[in-house]
């Protein structure tokens, strides 16, 4: 299961708590769009709002532009299909102070797309710095053990 558009920095800005899978209601242009790799999750968040859950800020462009309609706005709101325990979960975690809801990756299950999500916590620039140093320790480690073998 590849997907097609993931956010790559969410590890890196984001200690992610809890994950959930989310459908996703698109226009039939975005959908052939998503499925050629087209689009962009970054600077993407979840905002609940009268009981609904809503994608902000994703770059999903038409597929073709020439056959788009003329109002087309490639960053408009999209609403996400979730259950209503789950609604009402993610309602009272993204409420809480330091929390905020982001989209993991959109990918394929059963011919229809999915959007993961997570409730998750930025990071602070130190803990980004310990992420960098884990990350580079664990490449010299590894690189020594190939070196070894």
């Amino acid at each position: 299961m590849k997907p097609y558009i993931s956010h790559k920095r969410v590890t890196f800005d984001f200690d992610i708590l809890d994950t959930f899978e989310a459908g996703i209601s698109l226009l039939g242009t975005e959908v052939k769009s998503v499925r050629n790799g087209q689009g962009k999750l970054e600077g993407a968040h979840v905002v609940i709002r009268g009981g609904e859950a809503f994608l902000v800020g994703a770059s999903i462009p038409p597929f073709q532009k020439a056959n788009a309609p003329k109002t087309y706005d490639p960053e408009r709101t999209r609403t996400l299909l979730l259950s209503q325990k789950e609604l009402a979960r993610l309602g009272t975690e993204g409420e809480k102070a330091g929390l905020t809801i982001v989209p993991i990756k959109l990918y394929n299950k059963n011919n229809k797309l999915k959007l993961e999500i997570a409730i998750a916590r930025g990071k602070k620039k130190y803990d980004k710095r310990e992420s960098i140093k884990a990350r580079d320790t664990k490449r010299d480690i590894d690189r020594e053990i190939k070196r070894a073998v």
